[in-house]
């Protein structure tokens, strides 16, 4: 199997060793399924990475065509099962859990992101129209798309309104009901759509975030006037729906998947249904953003763990200098020089934690709705999975070029690809300091009750690993590192309202920190208690070596980061405008 994609082992000891995804999936199943994404993910999706970067969309008369590899890449993952897999079986899905799914994805991310974000958010628009939408709607919109027929899309961000969605002026006219609902004309522009259009599915589904006019035609202020509507490329009669590609995106990564500007309602109003009732659509559209994020930190920690990978494997292979004081003799391989391995540990300490974390949030979408302590801690650490994997996994591609050396910004080594790539990822779905404002604002200082559960796991966590004394040391740095962000938070909590959030993004990057600290405190738990037949000792001894790292190297920069939280530094509001 392959040798830079994600580690196939790794994988299994997160899920069966760690997580304990056994209890909600028969291993039977579980592991034959991911052998198999590795397999296809490395044949189909693969080879075709460079491809998809160099033969980018094209706007054509009849529509964007994509990379020709694209569509029976995709045909064989729908074929095999793999758009259906996390869906119950009356959608036509396999049912299996959620976090099975998700590491299934993520091979897919390692080996071509851009082709894998078609079935990524494909996946999220159907959970969305299964949740929400009526019986009809669910058959004619969701269905084909749990089949991989049809692609869907999400349509939030306009032109004037990037992440301001209060500020959406797309209009949603009624015009009458049919067998799907409540029919509505759109107009109206929306900006960089993935998937908006392309030439691989028999049909695209827009779900779209629009305003009802008032009687006066004025459109409702703020958020809570927002619906959501099906919007189709092609009606159920067959006749194509009134939305236009305006034009493409030419992005500096994920280039093979189209990212499109579309205009709705040019020729007299796009045909769309409502999902649910008037107002609902931003909530109803947080399931899938929620979904998108847990997935874009999948996505960036795929992109991080596949860099990680070839920085070792080069690093093993390249001869270049000597140990330090020696003159004579032959070349070494640059794994040999302690300032490369110092880079290989940060880069394993941030792939490998962020794909942790992000499969621990995984399983917390498959128990939470029986678990009220899963929901919330779900809610507390999704803005941590997505802004830390692609922050970090940004950061462990930034290392893997530095390994490479002068090859590594050149087009031939994929790492110079795989940073372009997972550079989108900290604006995908919103962008670093949005995320730092959900985190501190709505899920720590408005709801306390995902901040007790995190708690509550940490302290289980340090109890766990007190008779183990190579672990006892960073028990007792979690604990006091987790006092230093309880009495930040208090702090804050004392703060005027606006002020609280001057330095949001400097306390997640320090919240983040304490929960990678958890994570890998968990993972080298697990390994350590796992049976010699269980394990290979050096899966073992690694991850108890990045666990070290993160400890010796990592944790320390939470100190420098609470700093100007904690000292309530208002330089960024208080340097005047003609100062920049």
């Amino acid at each position: 199997m392959s040798d830079t994609l994600i580690s196939s082992e790794d994988l299994s000891f997160l899920l069966t060793n760690w997580l304990s995804a056994g209890e909600l999936i028969d291993p039977d199943y579980l592991h034959p399924f991911l052998e198999l994404s590795e397999k296809v993910a490395e044949r189909d999706f693969l080879t075709h990475y460079k491809q998809n970067d160099v033969e980018e969309p094209e706007l054509t008369d009849a529509g964007v065509k994509v990379c020709p590899a694209i569509k029976p890449a995709l045909r064989e993952y729908a074929e095999l099962g793999f758009f259906s897999a996390s869906f119950p079986e009356e959608l036509g899905g396999l049912e299996f859990p959620f976090v099975a799914s998700a590491a299934s994805f993520s091979q897919f991310a390692a080996a071509n992101v851009a082709t894998a974000a078609y079935p990524m958010l494909t996946a999220a628009n159907a959970r969305l129209i299964a949740e929400f939408g009526n019986q009809k709607q669910i058959e004619e919109f969701a269905l084909p798309q749990v089949a991989g027929n049809w692609f869907g899309t999400m349509c939030l961000s306009e032109p004037q309104a990037g992440s301001g969605l209060a500020d959406i002026r797309t209009r949603a006219v009624p015009s009458g009901s049919d067998t799907f609902g409540d029919q509505y004309k759109l107009t109206g522009n929306k900006m960089w759509i993935s998937g908006g259009d392309q030439d691989v599915s028999e049909n695209i589904v827009h779900l779209v975030l629009a305003k009802i006019p008032d009687d006066s035609g004025h459109l409702p202020e703020g958020t809570p006037g927002i619906s959501l509507f099906i919007v189709p490329k092609f009606l159920p009669d067959g006749t194509r729906n009134d939305i236009q590609v305006a034009g493409l995106n030419h992005k500096m990564g994920y280039r093979g998947t189209a990212n499109c500007l579309l205009n709705f309602g040019e020729n007299g109003g796009a045909t769309g249904w409502i999902v649910g009732e008037p107002g609902q659509g931003l909530r109803q559209m947080f399931q899938m953003m929620n979904e998108a994020r847990i997935s874009v930190g999948i996505g960036a920690a795929a992109l991080a763990y596949r860099g990680y990978r070839l920085s070792v494997q080069y690093a093993k292979e390249r001869l270049q200098g000597r140990a330090i004081g020696t003159r004579d003799g032959a070349p070494v391989p640059i794994f040999d020089h302690p300032d490369v391995r110092r880079m290989l540990l940060a880069q394993k300490a941030y792939a490998e934690g962020a794909l942790a974390l992000c499969l621990y949030c995984a399983k917390l979408v498959d128990l939470e709705k029986n678990d009220a302590e899963s929901a919330d801690l779900l809610g507390l650490l999704t803005p941590v999975a997505k802004t830390w994997s692609s922050e970090f996994g940004l950061e462990a591609n930034d290392l893997a070029i530095q390994i490479h050396g002068g090859y590594g910004y050149t087009r031939e080594f994929h790492v110079e690809q795989l940073w372009r790539d997972n550079r989108l990822n900290p604006i995908h779905e919103g962008t670093t300091g949005i995320q730092a404002i959900d985190l501190l604002g709505r899920k720590i200082l408005r709801d306390k009750n995902g901040l007790a559960v995190l708690k509550s796991r940490i302290s289980e966590t340090i109890a766990r690993v007190r008779h183990d004394p190579e672990l006892d040391g960073f028990a007792a740095s979690l604990q006091s590192y987790l006092v230093r962000i309880e009495d930040c938070i208090g702090e804050l909590a004392e703060a005027e309202n606006a002020s609280a959030f001057d330095n949001a993004t400097y306390f997640l990057r320090a919240f983040g920190h304490l929960v990678l600290g958890w994570i890998w405190l968990e993972q080298a738990a697990a390994a350590s208690e796992c049976k010699e037949d269980e394990i290979n000792p050096t899966l073992a001894e690694g991850k108890r070596a990045a666990c070290r790292y993160f400890y010796e190297y990592e944790m320390p920069r939470i100190e420098a980061w609470l700093a100007p939280v904690l000292t309530k530094s208002n330089i960024f509001v208080s340097t005047s405008v003609d100062a920049f």
